[in-house]
Order: structure tokens, then C-alpha cells, then sequence
């Protein structure tokens, strides 16, 4: 019995002997992960997969004639998405087409009736001259005739006939003077009206333009390369401007917006790599880098900010939104913007750190 129970004996020693080995392997190599990896890993699993979405709306108002796409239809940058009919905005680019039509046609009739009236003038302008020349010569033979008159060798019936002469060519001086004062201004008259003709047809052509580019918006197309998200468009329903139809998801451009508690940004700079961990793929990491830091906390672009000015104060970790950039181009290709996931940024090439994380919260 005492030779049965020395090699059990024995035996425990050794079992305990490896497991202690073992824990003790174990707990060293938990050790030396964590001071040289473990302690330099920020994580949070408050962190979503993101994309800059386009808000696909019609610039105009209008009923939705056609829908060219269908949900999760992928389409590239320049694609019609859907179209608005153009019938009331086609007749507002006709109506100031006709109104340009009437008011060049008004400009034009005014430029010849200008034309005439400067031809008035020329003519009136010459009468003047004939009338001047008539008035200088009765004039003149008034002055020649009253000697004769004064010393009787003139009779006074003559003398009268001369005055009457000038009178007439005075009179017919002041009427050509009149003429041509009023055809000139008849003239600046109608060179008004053609400026106003001339506004009225470049109000139009701004009208015209206006329809045109309205026209053209009523054919809504695809700003970006995306994937068809929130449908909404029926044909036959009436749109305003500015109301959403659809949202146009970037085909590629993923990122994920990981909030980190306010303690452990500290080390984190831009350029860091980091791990995602998808819940949707929990066998396959996709790898990045930390991009950029919010320029406040979550809690200061809520719809209500906190006010803590208050009696009542109670301290709350608050959470640093951070950006980062997905690097593993065939991974991000998988997610879907909203998507959770769990990263775990690498901090051990932390240099200076706490003014690198303030000057990159204070980039543009």
C-alpha cells in the first residue's frame, strides 16, 4: 500500500507542478502582452460605421412624372434619378420668349421712327437756317427803308408792308425754332422708349433663363457614385422644392465615428493604426487609422446642450467623437453605415500627446 500511494503522491507534485508552470507561463505572458501591447490599446464598442449621405431633392416644385431607379440600385455620378414635369416651367420660358419677341420688335419700330424724326429734324433745321436769313433781309430792308420813310421820300405804306415783312419772318423764325426743339425732343422721347424696350426685352431674357435653368432641374440626376437608400419618389406625386426623394449612400467612401471617453483620448494622435471589429463579420478585422478628432464632445452638438451652472452638478465621463478612415479598402466594401462595430486604436507611437490631441480637435 505504502508503494501505491508514494507514485500517487508523486504524480499530484507533478500535476500541480504544471499547472503552477503553466499559470505562471500564462500570467507572464498576459504580463509582457499587456506593458507592451495591452496597456497602449484605447477601446470602445460605441462606434458605428459611417457615410456622407446626399440628400437627393428637386430644386423646383412640381409633379413626379417618372422614377428611373429602384432601392439599392447602384448608379454613377451623372445618371437621371428621377424627373419632374417640366410643363408649367416650358410655358413660363415661351411666355418670356414671346415677351422678348414684342419688346425687340418695339425697340426696333421705335429705332426707325427715330430714324424719321432725326430726318425731320434735318429738314427742320434747314427751314430754320431759310427763316433766319428771311428775318435778317426784312430786317435789313426795314433799316434801309425808314430813312426814306423819315424824310418823306419813302411813303409810310411802304414802310408798313417792311415792318409787317419782319413781323411775318419773325413769326416764321419762332415756329421753325419750335419745330425743331419739338422734334428733338420727340426724339429723346423715343430713344427713352427703346431704353425701356430694351429693359423689358433683358427682363425677359432673365426670365427666359430662369425657366430654362428650371426646366433643366426638373431632371433630377445623381451628384455623386452611390447606392440608392430612402426611397420615397412615386410617380405622380406632387414635390416640393427642398423635399427629400431619396438618399444617394457613397459607394466607397466608409468611415467609422468611434466615441471615446474623454479619458482615453489623451494618447491618441491622427495617423494611429486601429482595429475594427464588425459585429456583422466578428472573424474578420478591417483595419485604419485614426483620422481626426471632433472639435467638442457629443454632448455639445446635441439639440440640448448641458448647462451645469446649476446647484445641482453631478460629473459625467463625456464622449470625444473620433473619425477614422478605413484603410483595407476590400474590407470596408462590405459595411453598411450604421453598422456596429468595436475598435481598438494603437496608441504606442504617442508622441507629445495631449497638444497633438487639441491641435487636431482645432483643424478645420
Amino acid at each position: 500500500m505504502a508503494s501505491d500511494t508514494r507514485p500517487n503522491h508523486r504524480r499530484r507534485k507533478i500535476i500541480m507542478l504544471g499547472v503552477v508552470c503553466a499559470l505562471l507561463a500564462g500570467g507572464g505572458w498576459l504580463g509582457w502582452d499587456y506593458l507592451h501591447y495591452g496597456r497602449f490599446q484605447q477601446t470602445t464598442d460605441n462606434a458605428y460605421v459611417k457615410a456622407d449621405f446626399t440628400i437627393i431633392a428637386p430644386k423646383v416644385a412640381g409633379i413626379v412624372a417618372e422614377v428611373f431607379v429602384v432601392a439599392n440600385q447602384t448608379v454613377s455620378a451623372g445618371s437621371p434619378l428621377a424627373r419632374i414635369d417640366s410643363a408649367d416651367h416650358e410655358a413660363k420660358m415661351a411666355e418670356a420668349e414671346a415677351l422678348i419677341a414684342v419688346s425687340e420688335a418695339e425697340a426696333n419700330s421705335l429705332r426707325a421712327q427715330v430714324g424719321e424724326q432725326k430726318a425731320l429734324v434735318e429738314k427742320a433745321t434747314a427751314e430754320l437756317a431759310v427763316a433766319r436769313e428771311e428775318l435778317d433781309f426784312a430786317q435789313a430792308e426795314v433799316h434801309r427803308y425808314e430813312p426814306l420813310a423819315a424824310s418823306g421820300t419813302g411813303s409810310r405804306q411802304q414802310m408798313d408792308q417792311l415792318r409787317n415783312q419782319e413781323r411775318q419772318a419773325r413769326a416764321t423764325l419762332a415756329a421753325r425754332q419750335a419745330a425743331v426743339s419739338g422734334a428733338e425732343q420727340h426724339i429723346q422721347s423715343l430713344e427713352a422708349g427703346i431704353l425701356q424696350a430694351e429693359a423689358q426685352a433683358r427682363s425677359a431674357q432673365a426670365q427666359r433663363r430662369a425657366a430654362e435653368i428650371n426646366v433643366a432641374a426638373c431632371l433630377i440626376r445623381a451628384g455623386i457614385d452611390g447606392i440608392i437608400g430612402d426611397l420615397t419618389a412615386r410617380p405622380g406625386q406632387y414635390a416640393e422644392a427642398g423635399q427629400r426623394l431619396l438618399t444617394l449612400v457613397p459607394a466607397r467612401q466608409r468611415y467609422v465615428e468611434a466615441n471615446f471617453k474623454e479619458t482615453q483620448v489623451a494618447h491618441m494622435q491622427p495617423g494611429q493604426p486601429v482595429r475594427v471589429m464588425v459585429d456583422a463579420f466578428p472573424d474578420q478585422p478591417v483595419q485604419g487609422r485614426v483620422a481626426s478628432f471632433a472639435p467638442g464632445t457629443g454632448a455639445e452638438f446635441s439639440i440640448l446642450p448641458p448647462q451645469n451652472a446649476t446647484g445641482n452638478f453631478t460629473k459625467i465621463v463625456q464622449r470625444v467623437p473620433v473619425r477614422i478612415t478605413l484603410t483595407d479598402t476590400a474590407g470596408a466594401a462590405r459595411l453598411v453605415p450604421g453598422m456596429s462595430v468595436t475598435v481598438s486604436v494603437d496608441t504606442r507611437n504617442a508622441t507629445n500627446p495631449a497638444p497633438q490631441v487639441a491641435a487636431s480637435g482645432a483643424a478645420p
